[in-house]
């Protein structure tokens, strides 16, 4: 599977602030953040941002990159044959991530305004869910060439998987209604939805919890 790029140890102190920025002010203005905003929340120059990153879509492009880089950093640790293990750790770090009420700010904003800015709106979508996506597929495809998950399409398994993972909580967030707001609910989702996946696709399902077939709520 293909690293996603800039790796963190690749950006420096100016980059992290940067991109912190980015982010903060995703949640504020959505897409229409401007450079000069960037600039002022990055403490740094507007030249600065286009002399190191050209433009915004290009800036926009680095962040998710970097967002996908930690995304997928569960997967690469465990690179092994422990399937609900790196699964497990995968999903638990895309729900938490979604859940941070940064994030679901900014993801009610740029939903708003996608129709303003179909371009950017579908950039977003490549660099950030597309590009995940794409790499969750090549990390499935890899373990069905090993034998451990049934042969199947990796694309649909991945769009799948990450379904199953985000439920229906990310739209409850949306719609300011009840939804698994604490670390524990978040985790029990994570393990239902893995657990799920690999009774489905793997060829050796792993020896479930004793307790996993209580009934749960995940309200």
């Amino acid at each position: 599977m293909n690293t996603p790029t800039p790796a963190a140890g690749a950006l420096d102190a100016r980059d992290h602030r940067v991109f912190d920025a980015v982010r903060e002010l995703m949640s504020t203005q959505g897409m229409q953040l401007s450079m000069e905003a960037v600039a002022q929340q990055a403490g740094c120059s507007k030249q600065t941002l286009y002399s190191r990153y050209g433009s915004k879509q290009e800036l926009l492009r680095r962040v998710m990159q970097r967002h996908l880089c930690r995304a997928t950093a569960g997967l690469r640790a465990m690179d092994g044959e422990d399937l609900r293990g790196c699964l497990l750790q995968f999903a638990v770090d895309h729900i938490e991530h979604f859940s941070e009420p940064q994030v679901v700010q900014a993801r009610r904003l740029i939903a708003a305004e996608a129709a303003q800015f179909p371009q950017e709106a579908q950039a977003l979508y490549r660099d950030g869910a597309g590009a995940l996506t794409l790499h969750l597929a090549e990390w499935i495809a890899t373990r069905i060439e090993r034998g451990l998950l049934r042969h199947d399409d990796p694309h649909f398994m991945a769009e799948l998987l990450l379904s199953m993972i985000a439920g229906l909580d990310f739209e409850k967030q949306r719609f300011h209604t009840p939804h698994r707001d604490d670390a524990a609910m978040r985790r029990r989702w994570a393990e239902f939805s893995v657990d799920s996946f690999l009774q489905a696709f793997a060829l050796h399902p792993a020896v479930p919890d004793p307790h996993s077939n209580q009934l749960r709520s995940f309200s």
